[in-house]
């Protein structure tokens, strides 16, 4: 009698369980295949320094970028990084101080980054932001995260700090609608006031060569890290400034960017720095000024061992 209900149940859920659609999976992500099976720490990505802080006026000394976000993301950029600060008590994206360059509410930017996501869901991104005033995650960061949607897609690793060996593919992420990776260099540890398990302390797991570099051969050293290099994905600061009239006064360098952003220059700075990182590793983040300037897409193609 057993058998005979057991059978019956079987035959009556049968037509539901071969309705039911299989599990999607990535078969291209960011742009190739292959990279689906590959762990993202062991992935390099292409950068834009300043992201928010973008104009095509060349009299705003202060813009690090030419194109707005969806063009930056159009020519490949995976890693956006911008610095904030509050302004009237709304959390705005600023250079330094929102009277010198003003990119807007964190929000809105959010939004942005976020309509672009779902025209492009087999892509992952990484946002990587400055938080200079120390403000709070739960109370400041996270509602623009929550509002514009993207607190949704973030990936949540399961131990902090996570070491670069033990990251997921790329394609797990994609497929776990988990693609977006937040890091923030100050304050993600809970000294400001509170965590956020989706935003990540970056020098825990990233460490950084030297910024503002007005050396043209970007010599490679370990600039900013909490640990040791070995368990530490990292990135390179691949934009090069002026020091304008030896004043001290450090300036983006948009007419170097042609040369600065070429293949030789990324590949050779990438290179220099396979030393320092304790496995003979490639960069995971390339971070440039004026990213529509210069063979940026190529040259992180290249590192990720497409011609």
């Amino acid at each position: 009698m057993l058998l005979r209900v057991v059978l019956s149940l079987l035959s009556f859920l049968s037509p539901a369980l071969e309705a039911a659609p299989a599990a999607k999976r990535a078969t291209v992500c960011n742009g190739h295949a292959e990279l689906c099976t590959r762990s993202y720490g062991n992935t390099t990505f292409m950068g834009s320094h300043d992201s928010a802080f973008f104009s095509s006026d060349p009299l705003a000394l202060a813009r690090d970028q030419e194109v707005d976000i969806p063009t930056q993301l159009g020519l490949g950029v995976r890693l956006l990084q911008a610095q904030a600060h509050l302004n009237d008590g709304v959390i705005h994206f600023c250079h330094t101080s929102c009277a010198l360059f003003d990119g807007g509410t964190v929000l809105a930017y959010l939004q942005t980054v976020k309509t672009w996501l779902d025209a492009n869901p087999n892509e992952v991104l990484t946002l990587l932001f400055t938080n200079p005033e120390g403000l709070s995650l739960p109370d400041v960061w996270a509602p623009a995260f929550t509002q514009s949607g993207i607190a949704a897609l973030a990936y949540v690793p399961p131990q902090n700090p996570m070491p670069q060996s033990v990251w997921p593919t790329l394609g797990s992420m994609i497929d776990a609608g988990t693609r977006v990776v937040v890091f923030l260099d100050a304050g993600a540890d809970g000294s400001d006031g509170g965590v956020v398990d989706y935003i990540l302390p970056e020098f825990t797991m990233i460490w950084e060569t030297p910024f503002d570099s007005t050396d043209a051969s970007f010599p490679c050293s370990v600039n900013r890290i909490d640990g040791t290099p070995a368990d530490h994905m990292y990135m390179i600061n691949h934009f090069l400034d002026i020091n304008v009239f030896g004043t001290g006064l450090l300036l983006s360098d948009p007419e170097a960017a042609g040369t600065t952003n070429g293949v030789a220059s990324i590949l050779a700075d990438a290179h220099g720095c396979v030393p320092l990182s304790q496995g003979n590793r490639l960069p995971n983040f390339v971070l440039m000024d004026f990213v529509n300037l210069g063979q940026g897409m190529e040259a992180v193609n290249q590192l990720n061992g497409f011609s």
